[in-house]
């Protein structure tokens, strides 16, 4: 029987990544780059932003986790993706897709189609609407905002899973994560400002990177991350509208709380379900 995912194991991960500072190749869109970086050093890892066609196998060959975002695609990017996933994936090590806006066009449609030809990443991370496409059903999306439920992507989740051999996580109110085998945690932390703020599932995203890269559980790793950054998001939105500031200072206030979050807190906060 498998033993079971307990909090200070997930704790266990938050201190791995913090003192491994494990270097995480990111090829992401430009308008979350900056904020996705600043994310992984507040956390502890050490972030690298490369896509030049001359470097990103090399860089790719150096890292301890490669992170792929297609928010902002051209052909260019998608091809220093699929050059830097071969390499991940020759090297076994984590490779994390976030299909951001899937489903909204035809072409972003076609590039993503492309990445998982050349690989199957580790972990896909998407909202509903974004898993529910990569999935096959049918999806629609305002731009890279989900227009479906959670929920109703967990179907397409399983199937997704199965098909890839390796974790799917469903963000929204709930994130769910899942994997081949039938595990299922789901986890109801976070707070609705940190949607007004861009990046944020992005740098979600980034986050599973960096937690792949220590913990070889890559569903526990997803877990982990997604419950890390849910309980920062909530702290730090109390902390801002106790000064009756907004979302332009829990920014702010997120990098800090990724950095400074202590134990008891964690603990305390944290709202895990897991099955079976």
């Amino acid at each position: 029987m498998a033993k079971p995912l307990l909090p200070s194991d997930l704790w266990a991960d938050v201190l791995a990544v913090r003192a491994q500072r494990p270097l995480v190749h990111s090829i992401t869109n430009l308008v979350v780059m900056n904020f996705n970086a600043n994310v992984l050093l507040a956390m502890g890892a050490s972030p690298v932003m490369a896509h030049a066609h001359e470097e990103v196998a090399d860089m790719a060959a150096i890292a301890q986790a490669l992170v792929l975002n297609i928010g902002t695609l051209e052909p260019y990017w998608i091809n220093s993706m699929c050059q830097a996933l071969d390499v991940a994936s020759a090297r076994a090590i984590p490779t994390v897709l976030d299909p951001v806006g899937a489903g909204a066009t035809p072409y972003r449609n076609d590039s993503i189609k492309a990445i998982l030809r050349q690989a199957m990443p580790t972990v896909i991370r998407g909202n509903a609407s974004e898993i529910m496409s990569v999935a096959g059903m049918a999806a629609q999306t305002r731009g890279v905002d989900s227009s479906a439920a959670v929920a109703d992507a967990l179907q397409g989740a399983r199937a997704l899973s199965e098909r890839s051999g390796g974790v799917v996580c469903v963000s929204g109110p709930l994130d769910h994560v899942l994997d081949a085998h039938g595990r299922h945690a789901s986890l109801a932390n976070g707070h609705e400002w940190m949607t007004r703020i861009t990046g944020v599932g992005c740098s979600a995203t980034a986050l599973v990177g960096a937690f792949c890269a220590v913990q070889p559980d890559a569903w526990r790793a997803t877990v982990a991350a997604m419950a890390y950054l849910g309980v920062v998001g909530e702290v730090a939105t109390q902390a801002v509208q106790a000064q009756g500031q907004g979302v332009g200072s829990l920014q702010m206030a997120l990098l800090d709380h990724l950095q400074l979050l202590d134990e008891t807190t964690f603990l305390s906060r944290l709202k895990l379900t897991v099955s079976p």
